[in-house]
This record gives C-alpha cells, structure tokens and sequence, in this order.
C-alpha cells in the first residue's frame, strides 16, 4: 500500500486496521470496524491492511499483533491499541477527536 502516507496526511481522521487473514480476532474486528462505519459515516476514513501482503508497512508501524490499530490525524499518531477494540471504545475515542 503506497498511497498511506498520502491517505493519512489528509485532513480527515484515519483508523488503520492492521489485520491477518487467518487471525481469528481480527476477523471480530472488521465486523465491530463495520458498525463503526454505519455509526460514523465519512467522519473518519478506515483503511484495513494485511500484514502477510504489506510486512514492509507492518514492520515501520511496529505493529507486532493483530488486530492493531491506529488512529492518525493530520499525519500524526493520536491512538493506537492491539486486539479486539469494542464499538463503545472506539466511538469515544472518534468523538474525542472531532471535539
């Protein structure tokens, strides 16, 4: 994925969910990311990226389980957390942000 830094240097928040495919959690957690974008609509972009199709982008965010995932406005890292994050938790901290 070669546009991220391009994606998330945008004014809009963007959530990267770094996901395997064979990772059973991460599965429960593109199912809470989808409610996410029903609730949040166009307020905040998520961006989902495989770790086993993108090591190199993997490896400079650190990320060491799945899911991660971070949360970047203006370019910047404001949140960043690893397994399964619940609906509530992730509309607070969205809503933090846009306040």
């Amino acid at each position: 994925m070669n546009n991220l830094s391009e994606i998330i240097n945008g004014t809009r928040p963007v959530l990267v969910d770094f996901f395997a495919t064979w990772c059973g959690p991460c599965k429960m957690q593109s199912s809470i990311l989808a409610q996410l974008s029903e609730k949040i609509g166009d307020k905040v972009e998520i961006v989902k990226i495989d770790v086993d199709k993108n090591r190199e982008l993997a490896l400079s965010y650190k990320v060491q389980s799945m899911p991660t995932l971070i949360l970047f406005h203006n370019g910047e890292i404001v949140w960043r957390k690893s397994g399964v994050q619940p609906l509530d938790s992730l509309l607070e901290i969205i809503h933090q942000l846009n306040h």
